[in-house]
Parts: C-alpha cells; structure tokens; sequence
C-alpha cells in the first residue's frame, strides 16, 4: 500500500499466465456491483443529477492504460475514463469526476444498479469502437474500453489497487 495514507491492504492482480494474443472476447475487470436503493440521493435519470467523483491509488509494474468505468445496469449505459499509469512500480492517486446522468433512473431495491468497473484487459469485441471517454451513453461493448492496454501479456505483470472512494461531487477528499 501507499506509505502513510493509512491503508493496510489492496487488492492484487497477478498475470499467472501470459496471454499476448487476446481472443476477441476476452476481458478481466474488477467490478463492484451497487445496489439501486444505496443510489438514489444520487437523483440519476433527473435534471438535478449529482456529479460523481472517483478517487484510488494504483500501482503497477507496466505503465499503459485501464479503463475505470461506471455501468448503469438498469438502463444500459456507461461511462467510461482511460487511466494512464505513469510510473512503473510507483503508487499513483488518480482522481475522476464525471457529471451526473440526466437519462435513466435506477431501480429503488437492492438489485444491482451500477457497476464500478476496473477494466485491465479487454479484446476486441470491447475496444474496437470509440470509446466515449467521460461522457454517459447507451452501451454499446465496441465502444467499452477502447484503449485498454493488455496486462495479461507476460507473467511478470501486476496491478495492485487501493484507496477507492466514491463522493457525490467534484472534490476527491483525502
């Protein structure tokens, strides 16, 4: 974990088997799944809707790109944002703040309504399109995770994450 931001753990992803050609279909994301009920002050699918902002550390033996992305599963849309690792063996603190989607409303239950989604491998059936970098739309997987490095190419390859925090609007707080 990053030295002195008071975290004990994270979670690790370690490529076991190296997989330098990806089949068409291929993905690997850590996803968390949210219920609709835990969302609703966020006003999703009205005129009022509250900016989001995500923020966590990572750190990574390969620079490149994942995607972080958030997946309204109740009214198929995403947003998506390209994270850019820098440094190599490095903790970086990245921060993301997307504006609040006027279209669709979640579900009030405690059925899965938004995914998070850390996306570090993906083939072309997810990255083939544009990807509609910070802006919500209606999903279309061509467009997911365009840009998406592959870290399942060499066995050497980890990411490890922490810190993740999730605020209603545009200030990441420490």
């Amino acid at each position: 974990v990053p030295s002195g931001k008071g975290f004990a753990y994270s979670r690790k992803f370690q490529c076991t088997t190296a997989n330098a050609s990806l089949s068409a279909g291929s993905v690997f994301a850590d996803q968390t799944k949210l219920e609709g009920q835990m969302l609703q002050h966020l006003k999703k699918g009205t005129s009022s809707a509250e900016k989001l902002t995500l923020s966590f550390w990572v750190k990574s033996n390969k620079t490149g790109t994942i995607i972080a992305e958030f997946e309204d599963i109740d009214n198929a849309r995403t947003i998506g944002h390209q994270v850019t690792i820098d440094t190599a063996d490095t903790w970086e603190k990245k921060t993301w703040t997307l504006d609040g989607d006027t279209t669709g409303a979640l579900d009030n239950d405690n059925g899965a309504s938004l995914n998070l989604n850390f996306v570090i491998v993906a083939g072309t059936d997810f990255t083939s399109g544009t990807l509609n970098q910070d802006t919500w739309v209606s999903r279309v997987n061509a467009n997911r995770w365009v840009g998406c490095d592959n870290y399942a190419d060499s066995t050497s390859n980890y990411i490890n994450i922490t810190g993740v925090q999730l605020e209603v609007g545009d200030t990441a707080t420490p």
